[in-house]
């Protein structure tokens, strides 16, 4: 019997091109979807780290009957002897004394029991405690081992990836409240945050009871964007748009009478060309300095920060220094109670073009000048904020 042909009708090139323009357009539609996912888990994940940050502090607390300090640790150990691994000067910065308490003992316990390495060719010993917190140099030729590690509990992953800093240090993506304050904001002097400032003295240290605004009213912990750069020497920004406001801290001398002054070395999410520029944050998250660890609640989230001095080339003690992050219009922040809240670019800073103290008496008093985002930043100053999610 005869066979008859069927002859099949292939896809012409009008279809297959209709075929992947259809396709083309699916994955345009799913592509930011599946971003908004992943952006989504990373700023949970970046909750999280805050939310085990908190609870560290209520743990410490209730260890030792007081909150850490912003810088602490140890100072005498071979008399008042210059050397960097004998001691760290008070100023190891808050997120050491929390290791043990979000899971990094055996880190801890290393720096407490002290140990010799080589600096260079040269062996010395390291005390009991750590040494500085940028020991053994800047420049990565030697590292000790605990200050070169970067903590994954420490890291924003919306961050961009940065295990290591330029001079080989580890590095950090959260910042310690230090209140509503401009001036002034290292040394051993009371902060106006709910931690002490750097010093290891008895007076230094607060305790739970004199955050009178409340715990569940207080900050605590909140974003700044890591930078991978150990450059402390001031820098022109090009004429190519500036760099981004996140990443870097720019000099404006007026900012200890006017703070809403260093709004304007930016222009939208970049400094301006011109301005003197220094990255500070991120590179040494053992450093108690407040340029390295800290923020301060006085302009609101990712908007400039900068210092009020000439000092371009070390630590300045008059900053501003905004809580920043890679998620859309805000900042993740823990509070003093453990819990943890999505803080809006928009929240209320009242009066930014005042300051309410003077290089002499640089603590401010009473309710901040700064809005609902000043109130959140003081442990005492008589304020009660509600801020919505």
């Amino acid at each position: 019997m005869p066979r008859t042909l069927v002859r099949r009708r292939a896809f012409t090139l009008v279809e297959l091109l209709v075929v992947i323009a259809i396709i083309g357009i699916l994955v345009g539609l799913l592509l930011p979807a599946v971003q908004a996912a992943r952006e989504a888990a990373r700023r949970m994940q970046c909750s999280n780290n805050l939310k085990q940050m908190g609870l560290a502090i209520l743990n410490y607390e209730s260890t030792y009957n007081k909150f850490p300090v912003k810088g602490g640790g140890t100072r005498n150990f071979c008399g008042n002897c210059p050397e960097r691994n004998m001691a760290n000067y008070e100023r190891l910065s808050i997120f050491v004394p929390l290791l043990p308490f979000i899971e990094q003992a055996p880190l801890w316990n290393r720096i407490q029991a002290g140990n010799e390495m080589t600096v260079g060719t040269v062996a010395v010993m390291v005390a009991p405690g750590g040494p500085s917190g940028w020991f053994p140099k800047v420049d990565g030729s030697s590292s000790y081992f605990p200050w070169a590690q970067s903590i994954p509990g420490y890291q924003c992953p919306s961050d961009p990836p940065v295990p290591l800093s330029a001079g080989g240090h580890g590095t950090n993506s959260y910042a310690v409240n230090i209140g509503d304050q401009i001036l002034s904001v290292n040394g051993s002097q009371r902060l106006r945050g709910p931690f002490g400032g750097n010093g290891s003295g008895t007076s230094n240290y607060k305790k739970i009871g004199a955050i009178t605004d409340g715990t569940s009213n207080t900050l605590a912990f909140s974003e700044r964007v890591a930078h991978n750069s150990n450059n402390t020497n001031p820098s022109t920004v090009n004429s190519d748009g500036g760099q981004l406001i996140t990443r870097y801290i720019a000099q404006q001398t007026n900012i200890q009478n006017s703070p809403s002054s260093c709004l304007a070395t930016a222009i939208g999410t970049r400094y301006a060309p011109g301005v003197l520029l220094k990255a500070r944050f991120s590179v040494l998250w053992t450093d108690g300095q407040a340029e390295r660890i800290a923020f301060n609640t006085v302009l609101g989230p990712n908007k400039p920060s900068c210092y009020g001095d000439t000092n371009t080339a070390a630590d300045s003690g008059t900053v501003i220094l905004t809580a920043s992050s890679m998620h859309t219009g805000g900042v993740n922040a823990s509070y003093c109670d453990g819990s943890v809240h999505f803080i809006s670019d928009g929240i209320d800073t009242g009066n930014t073009s005042a300051i309410n103290a003077t290089p002499a008496s640089p603590l401010p008093s009473g309710p901040s000048l700064y809005g609902a985002w000043g109130a959140l930043g003081t442990a005492d100053g008589g304020e009660v904020v509600q801020v919505d999610n």
